[in-house]
């Protein structure tokens, strides 16, 4: 085979690889109602809010948005949690600024994380002085 004829291969197997890569790259969609009933152990506050996360499988990031209400007081802390099913406590995952509703951020995640996402066992939760464990709560599912 020519010198030519192995370029022109070479370059149109790239161009083909390189055409196709894209379709690899996802994004998934992940939404929680927050309630202060789902949090362990629930409590009456009535806080109450939502988030949502969007995971970019080529750039391993992922970002929120999100809101809330009905806090006891200022917010302490804020994070996503896993792995964990509904109802069961884990450690924090990925810290998030929450400090003012409405809220939002990013950061990289790594795979076993976007695993949990993706297996729908990660929860996130607001912490304020009166429930430092947390006050409102809710488990992230795919949209």
């Amino acid at each position: 085979m020519s010198k030519l004829a192995h370029s022109i291969l070479f370059l149109s197997t790239f161009a083909v690889a390189s055409a196709l890569a894209p379709a690899f790259a996802e994004t998934i969609k992940y939404k929680a109602d927050l309630s202060s009933a789902n949090e362990v152990p629930p409590n009456d506050t009535g806080a109450k809010g939502t988030i949502e996360a969007t995971y970019d499988s080529e750039a391993g990031t992922l970002s929120w948005s999100g809101s809330y209400s009905g806090l006891s007081g200022p917010e302490i802390a804020a994070h996503f949690h896993g792995p964990a099913a509904a109802g069961v406590n884990a450690p924090v995952l990925v810290p998030v600024d929450a400090s003012k509703s409405p809220f939002e951020g990013s950061a990289k995640i790594s795979a076993d994380q976007a695993k949990d996402f993706a297996d729908g066992m990660v929860y996130f939760n607001i912490h304020t002085a009166k429930n430092k464990g947390g006050e409102t709560r809710g488990q992230l599912a795919k949209e």
